[in-house]
């Protein structure tokens, strides 16, 4: 298409996005940005986040919520070097964005001026998908489409381009015209064939959905398979999503997080079938094998990374949810018998005890999410950052909804509280009437605490749950694992959630007790904006791995 001699770069870059609908910016503006930024269309939103970290993780959420790539705003290096903790985490999260770090003018760029992005296109790496600075200015539009693509292609991520200050006001020629590409991909005959008949074949079969059946909308065909085959369900370890109805009889939740435990976990199954997940995503070292002797793997991923790097097993490229609803129409004339899969059945929670005098004590942390838990919206989306107590919340407060539950796939403090206020601005923009809640440490809260301030100025229903110990306890408790006594600054006295939020403009209660606890949520529940509740938990330390 011939565009008029007064067509610029910048008109090119705005009528793009409209035509991909990605009107929604994050961003923490800068110099090198302000020639993008100037003249800010009126139908485009910019959301603004006070530091470039929580303007990663902001994006990240909302994409996550709405389904879709969002552009994101970074300043030069500076900026990039703010968010990459996030951007990283975006990477492993399988999130598209689409990132646009400010660059100095092209004429100054041989002499390394100030915020020069020095080797702007390396220093993303490896945690993006691609990253570019475009040769001329009038390659700008042709790099945004390119960017998008394959932002969005399987397996999804971040996308990174460095634009020259100066590139905005160049004349260009030509528009390119916006592309259109799939992001799924269906998984291959011949290898879904094989792997159904030796799921015939097997004596004993376990499921372990990760996070890709959730993303893929695959829910109710996992759901189709689990109960055709009757086979118990397992959540891929440190899964960043809720992969499975955790109410379901055949949920037997997540498995363990180190290498000799889930061995152990699946040791009796001589068949398991991973979809959407890694094999196997470990944190803390604990030897074993990586399978029990006897025991199979077969895998199924978008992402053929995870597939080339799985330590064991055989595995096929497919969106999971494409496979599973092929593996159930490939199973379902003749479906396997396996051994009855017992229901599983949710531990009780106990009431906190009282002192010798009658004092009670400070909350245990699986009782404040319990209570909690009961007190929810069915719709309620759960987002969690709470590192020491995660296991007790995900067993309290069980997910039956798709979509439902967020936490980061890179294990990165701080993107968590961002996150929730971009998957609250989500819920908002698009009138779901579903609150979003983020239990988070107080210890983790502080990471990215500004992420309050974007929250207020927007009046998301976001409520802020941050259970109090004072200390950074799952340190502790790595402590304990890997034998390492007197390691300092543990302790973290001193921090007072509900004033910081409050010093934001963000309404903030702190509760001490049970019911306390249950009338602050119930309250928070009724205001329309986000809401901070501040309650101490047990110093109590748990098992790492179990």
């Amino acid at each position: 298409m011939d565009a008029q001699k007064t067509t610029t770069v910048w008109h090119a870059f705005y009528d793009l996005l409209r035509q991909y609908d990605m009107k929604t910016m994050f961003g923490n503006p800068g110099s090198t940005e302000q020639p993008m930024l100037k003249n800010f269309p009126s139908d485009f939103q910019y959301i603004l986040a006070l530091q470039e970290a929580s303007v990663v993780a902001m994006a990240d959420g909302f994409s996550q919520a709405t389904r879709k790539p969002v552009l994101v705003s970074l300043h030069t290096s500076a900026g990039t070097g703010n968010g990459m903790g996030n951007i990283m985490t975006a990477f492993l999260n399988k999130t598209p964005l689409v990132i646009v770090a400010g660059q100095q003018t092209r004429e100054m760029l041989i002499g390394e001026p100030m915020l020069t992005n020095r080797e702007a296109d390396q220093m993303p790496k490896p945690w993006v998908k691609w990253s570019y600075q475009p040769v001329r200015a009038q390659d700008v539009p042709a790099a945004l489409i390119k960017a998008i693509a394959i932002a969005t292609l399987p397996p999804a991520g971040p996308v990174y381009l460095s634009i020259p200050l100066d590139d905005w006001d160049a004349y260009i020629t030509s528009i390119p015209y916006p592309r259109m590409v799939s992001t799924r991909v269906a998984p291959d005959p011949e290898m879904l064939s094989l792997f159904a008949g030796r799921i015939r074949k097997a004596k004993s079969f376990a499921l372990v959905f990760g996070a890709e059946v959730d993303r893929s909308l695959g829910w109710d065909a996992a759901i189709k398979v689990a109960e055709l085959l009757d086979a118990p369900v397992f959540q891929a370890p440190l899964a960043e999503r809720a992969v499975f109805p955790e109410t379901h009889r055949l949920f037997r939740g997540p498995l363990p997080i180190a290498k000799g435990p889930l061995s152990k976990a699946l040791e009796s199954y001589e068949l398991v079938l991973v979809v959407g997940a890694e094999v196997w995503r470990y944190y803390p070292y604990v030897p074993g094998s990586i399978v029990a002797e006897g025991t199979k793997i077969l895998q199924i991923t978008n992402d053929s990374h995870d597939a080339s790097t799985a330590l064991v097993g055989d595995s096929l490229l497919s969106d999971a949810r494409l496979a599973l609803e092929s593996l159930y129409t490939l199973l379902q004339a003749s479906p396997p018998s396996f051994p009855i899969a017992t229901r599983k059945e949710h531990t009780a929670v106990s009431n906190p005890k009282a002192s010798s005098g009658g004092e009670v004590l400070p909350l245990v942390a699986r009782q404040a999410w319990s209570s909690l838990s009961q007190l929810r919206p069915k719709n309620a989306i759960l987002v969690q950052e709470t590192p020491s107590n995660a296991m007790d919340l995900i067993a309290a407060w069980p997910t039956d909804i798709p979509e439902s539950y967020f936490s980061f796939a890179s294990g990165g403090l701080g993107w968590n509280a961002p996150a929730a206020v971009g998957i609250a601005l989500a819920q908002k923009s698009h009138r779901t009437g579903r609150p979003t809640v983020l239990a988070i440490g107080d210890g983790s809260l502080h990471y990215s605490v500004q992420s309050i301030y974007t929250a207020v100025q927007h009046g998301v229903k976001l409520i802020y749950l941050v259970p109090s110990n004072q200390e950074y306890a799952v340190l502790k408790e790595f402590a304990v694992l890997e034998q390492t006594p007197n390691v300092p600054a543990l302790d973290l006295p001193g921090l007072d959630a509900t004033a910081i939020a409050k010093a934001y403009g963000c309404a903030a209660f702190r509760a001490d007790s049970e019911d306390e606890l249950k009338k602050c949520f119930q309250e928070a529940l009724g205001i329309d904006g986000p809401v901070l509740i501040e309650f101490p938990i047990d110093r109590g330390l748990r098992p790492l791995v179990s």
